[in-house]
């Protein structure tokens, strides 16, 4: 039997999209209207959401986490900046974990350990995003691609055997600019935007580029994660990879990954960067594609270029 090494447990969770939909052909994307809703609107409903869903007080929250890949400014962290909204007056620590798309699941290996070792009893992990507010309309590509939204979990310590079995992280820095914005911190400040330099003010993916690197850096350490996880895939009831782009199948097909034991809404909902995973995890959860007691894989690959794969028994 697989052994739970991290023993935490989901207490509840929330998650909210902007109310415009925009439609490319047969795909549906999630946007902020600019002036009605922001970044911190949506990571708020989202928390206030889960917090009902596991009938807790933010006061009952020893940690707030910012799991996000675009902050709402460059100081102080977002989680900051979330905390004056839900948690004005109160001390509770806050704190942003960044590897843009796998923030999540990057924010959940790290506080998994601070939950075992008993630094936190219970943590909030909140990804939200507006990424269509930096699009190129020129990359036809990611420009229909991206969905806003925002996702919060709580995860509290469990004495059962749930939590955390494994986790795996790499990055490979040949994909570095494949993804990326150039502008608006100290490598392009912003002093040197203008109408002549504003695209590397937004972003800019070279899609094929990221998938070729993907495709061929992902089977190996699929691998590695499973020989980890000391678990086959006939093990493994549901995994939730990050909705990168409509090449998700391509991708999973590499991994062995039949059709019927991953979760692919692409066309429903887009690329949430960040939110994807967390977003795919309540989404499953509240259709009943996973259950108590389920093992599930989160999986994704983010701009750097970096991969997480993470283990968890629901």
């Amino acid at each position: 039997m697989t052994e739970v090494k991290r023993h935490v447990e989901i207490a509840g969770y929330g998650v909210c999209l902007p109310k415009q939909t925009v439609q490319f052909k047969n795909q549906t994307r999630y946007r902020v209207v600019e002036g009605e809703e922001t970044q911190l609107d949506l990571a708020e409903v989202a928390i206030q959401r889960a917090l009902e869903n596991a009938n807790l007080k933010i006061d009952d929250i020893d940690c707030l986490v910012s799991a996000s890949a675009v902050g709402v400014q460059p100081i102080p962290c977002t989680a900051a900046l979330i905390h004056e909204r839900v948690a004005k007056g109160l001390a509770i620590p806050a704190m942003d974990i960044n590897t843009t798309c796998t923030s999540f699941i990057s924010a959940l290996s790290t506080m998994s350990y601070l939950i075992e070792a008993g630094e936190y009893h219970r943590v909030l992990i909140v990804s939200s995003e507006v990424g269509s507010l930096g699009l190129n309309p020129k990359q036809k590509e990611s420009f229909e691609l991206f969905s806003d939204g925002a996702a919060a979990f709580i995860f509290q310590a469990s004495s059962q055997d749930k939590g955390v079995i494994a986790s795996l992280q790499h990055t490979w820095s040949e994909g570095a600019h494949d993804t990326e914005i150039r502008g608006g911190l100290t490598s392009y400040h912003p002093k040197k935007y203008s109408e002549k330099t504003k695209t590397d003010f937004m972003f800019d993916m070279k899609g094929k580029k990221i998938l070729l690197l993907s495709a061929h850096k992902l089977p190996d350490m699929f691998q590695e994660f499973q020989e980890k996880t000391h678990l086959d895939l006939a093990d493994v009831d549901y995994i939730i990879p990050h909705q990168a782009s409509r090449a998700l199948s391509l991708v999973m097909d590499k991994l062995g990954i039949v059709e019927d034991q991953y979760l692919n809404i692409v066309t429903d909902y887009g690329n949430m960067v960040s939110v994807s995973v967390p977003f795919g995890l309540a989404y499953s959860l509240d259709h009943g594609l996973v259950k108590e007691g389920d093992v599930v894989y989160l999986l994704g690959t983010a701009a750097g270029m970096t991969v997480n794969m993470l283990a968890l028994k629901l």
